[in-house]
């Protein structure tokens, strides 16, 4: 027996003003988030009333309220149009146009997210979906649960910072990284004890990036590096993750040892410098990583290579 479900499905526009106006018990709540007026909310209403002949709200001077046969259906109605925005979701994500990419919090924050209206001019049709986790920073994530958010279609793209030793997937070098002093332009202008070579730093304040990762730059090396023993390298502000140390750097607070390409865009807009070297090596680097094959491959491809170019700005 083949059912013809248009016969049994009421106006589709009508249903979704029902289902705001009874999220919200408001119809000019509903208008506002509907983007219509809420006249139209009520004539919507009345519509699907009559189609449906039952009452669907107790409208008072300055309430409303559901109808038993209302409030006894809102929980399906609800549940069917997460259902349709999920459907419609995967079918874009299917067509190609959004992408996916997951990265650390700090990589989004500093390096690419001030990068974004470039990519968006250069490929305004491919939609986005940036994604921040710790766990792509240091040791080497599961690589079981990469390649299971591969499969499952949970990511396309992935940077991570580490050794690059992700078995079973496609690895790009996007950046090698060094560490270096950074501080405001403000402290080599002090006038009492201007920044102008590593020996200065003994009057200035220590900014230290305590995010728990293996490998992460220490002042200890670098002042080893620079040959300065008579520095206390464990004095100073310290932070529990970059961005909010190089922000303490910027705001004038102290000269901060980090990572160079996190502090690109703050250079570039003249909140921090590098006030001098020794560059510190570091053994991680970022890497671009994503599956051998995948249905993303046409827009996998435009972001792979504007990152890179990115990468040699």
């Amino acid at each position: 027996m083949v059912v013809d479900v248009s016969k049994r499905l009421a106006p589709i526009n009508a249903l979704k003003a029902f289902e705001v106006a009874a999220r919200h018990l408001s119809f000019s709540k509903a208008a506002k988030e509907l983007s219509v007026s809420p006249a139209a909310i009520s004539q919507q209403i009345r519509t699907l009333e009559d189609y449906l002949g039952v009452t669907l709200f107790h409208r008072g001077s300055r309430t409303l309220t559901l109808t038993a046969d209302a409030a006894a259906v809102m929980p399906q109605l609800h549940e069917a149009f997460n259902l349709l925005g999920n459907v419609m979701l995967r079918l874009r994500r299917e067509a190609g146009q959004t992408l996916r990419v997951w990265m650390p919090p700090s990589f989004a924050a500093k390096w690419l997210v001030p990068k974004l209206p470039r990519f968006a001019a250069l490929q305004p049709e491919i939609d986005l979906e940036v994604s921040a986790s710790a766990s792509l920073i240091g040791e080497t994530p599961s690589q079981r649960m990469m390649s299971e958010h591969f499969r499952d279609g949970s990511i396309d793209v992935a940077i991570a910072y580490g050794k690059g030793d992700y078995e079973g997937l496609k690895v790009d070098i996007l950046l090698t990284v060094a560490a270096v002093p950074l501080c405001s332009p403000q402290l080599l202008r002090d006038a009492e004890h201007p920044l102008r070579q590593p020996a200065d730093l003994r009057h200035h304040t220590l900014v230290h990036d305590e995010t728990d990762y293996d490998g992460r730059p220490e002042w200890t090396d670098w002042l080893a590096l620079a040959q300065l023993d008579d520095i206390d390298a464990s004095r100073g502000l310290r932070f529990n993750h970059i961005s909010l140390a190089l922000d303490a750097a910027a705001n004038g607070q102290g000269v901060v040892l980090g990572i160079e390409p996190l502090a690109a865009s703050d250079i570039e807009a003249g909140r921090l410098t590098v006030p001098f070297g020794p560059r510190l090596p570091l053994r991680n680097a970022y890497y671009l990583v994503s599956a051998h094959e995948s249905a993303k491959q046409s827009t996998i491809g435009p972001f792979r290579d504007w990152l890179f170019a990115e990468a040699q700005r």
